[in-house]
């Protein structure tokens, strides 16, 4: 079973940072996107930001400006610097390791992992 270590997260005022950690094993980190989830209380995981193998990068819309996912290939790491952080950012945040597409129509699917979460908790 394939892990997901986080690290990172805690508490922040409005307009401070903080830098969230994902480490995997180097089989997974070469070949599967690495992507940042988070859930709210009673609301559902969304994608915050996602980095492939080949460092194509995607952000939803409401942190596009403001973090900055990255790739640390020496450590099998990705990063998820969080600057100007507002109080929506609070939730608890997954790391997510999301495989390749199968090479054919019936071959057979790798497993997605799951971090076991991180709370980031912005007040003032």
């Amino acid at each position: 079973q394939e892990q997901l270590e986080e690290s990172g997260g805690g508490s922040a005022r409005p307009g401070e940072s903080l830098t969230l950690s994902c480490t995997t094993s180097g089989s997974i980190f070469a070949i599967y996107a690495m992507e940042w989830y988070r859930q709210v209380p009673g609301g559902q995981r969304e994608l915050v930001a996602r980095i492939t193998p080949g460092g194509a990068i995607k952000y939803a819309e409401s942190v596009k400006g403001r973090f900055s996912i990255t790739r640390d290939i020496g450590e099998n790491s990705i990063h998820l610097q969080m600057n100007s952080l507002l109080f929506e950012d609070t939730a608890v945040y997954y790391c997510h390791a999301n495989p390749p597409p199968p090479l054919s129509a019936s071959g057979p699917r790798l497993d997605a992992y799951w971090g076991q979460g991180i709370r980031v908790f912005v007040s003032s």
